[in-house]
């Protein structure tokens, strides 16, 4: 099935090659993705967080993972907000929203999303994350039970991440001791050829990195301020082995666990593990999909959201 991929800015979910400048970056005042989205702003903690807000009924959030943004949702937006409010936020530290200067601990933010639901006055809502953001919605049921009512978890964070990474980016990502400095002066330098191969590593399909891809995907490493916000998260992942991660087998929340059979980051191996450990939860694998399926096949992924969420 060919799906026009249109200009946007998906930022890629373990690039580390950014400029760090600015906290107070310009928020365009729309998301032009199938159509034109207004951007809302949220001020948590004296920070601007930008988001989306479509559709009316249950509300559900989307979470990006680690060095990524609302664009790895823009095919969501128009087929759940049929169904669903969906809130689609870029975390503080990446995408559209401010890069405070914090350690970016889980218990940071888990504090700044329930914050998040507060400010848009929603008590309890479906979280829905992928990778880094299934952590975290992982976290957030975990801390606030009564905040959370379904859990979609994408590629989700297990136990013990270094050891079952399969991607050499990745790990090199989390591994490098490389200051800021140096990592400004290589984005300067290789980050065109760095994008492309980031995408090779999220992506199965090769078709769909199209040129259009590349470019917005080139222009989200320019974005003002990301690197250190990456740098400080990546350095809290013994914090997550010691904290939610030992306890993910104690989560009750109705859970759907989705992979991508193709997946280059995380194998399906560790879908299968995660859901052992997640009581009563299914799992379901989306083939021709790597470790963001619900961009690569949306036409699958919606499907399931929908029949799953669907009260």
């Amino acid at each position: 099935m060919n799906r026009q991929r249109r200009p946007g800015s998906f930022c890629v979910w373990p690039l580390l090659t950014a400029v760090a400048c600015t906290s107070q970056p310009f928020i365009p005042p729309h998301f032009e993705a199938f159509e034109r989205i207004p951007i809302h702003i949220a001020t948590i903690n004296d920070q601007r967080i930008a988001y989306l807000d479509v559709g009316t009924g249950p509300p559900l959030f989307l979470i990006h993972g680690f060095g990524g943004s609302m664009w790895q949702w823009e095919h969501q937006q128009q087929e759940l907000a049929r169904h669903f409010r969906v809130i689609t936020l870029d975390l503080p530290g990446f995408g559209l929203s401010d890069k405070p200067d914090i350690e970016y601990r889980p218990d940071q933010l888990v504090d700044f999303f329930t914050r998040f639901m507060d400010v848009l006055h929603i008590p309890r809502a479906t979280l829905i994350g992928n990778s880094m953001g299934a952590g975290l919605a992982m976290a957030v049921a975990l801390d606030h039970p009564d905040r959370v009512d379904k859990l979609v978890l994408i590629g989700g964070l297990p136990r013990d991440i270094r050891t079952k990474l399969t991607s050499p980016i990745v790990k090199w990502t989390l591994d490098t001791r490389a200051p800021s400095w140096l990592l400004s002066l290589g984005n300067r330098l290789f980050g065109g050829w760095m994008v492309r191969s980031v995408l090779n590593e999220l992506v199965y399909d090769p078709s769909l990195i199209t040129p259009a891809v590349l470019e917005r995907s080139d222009r989200n490493r320019r974005r003002p301020g990301l690197i250190k916000p990456m740098l400080a998260m990546k350095q809290t992942i013994d914090l997550w082995e010691s904290g939610h991660a030992l306890r993910l087998d104690m989560i009750r929340h109705p859970t759907l666990i989705i992979w991508g059979e193709e997946d280059r980051v995380f194998p399906p191996s560790v879908g299968h593990e995660l859901h052992r450990l997640i009581e009563g939860s299914r799992f379901q694998t989306i083939p021709s999909a790597g470790h963001i399926p619900q961009w690569e096949r949306p036409d699958l992924v919606n499907r399931l959201l929908i029949t799953y969420i669907h009260p």
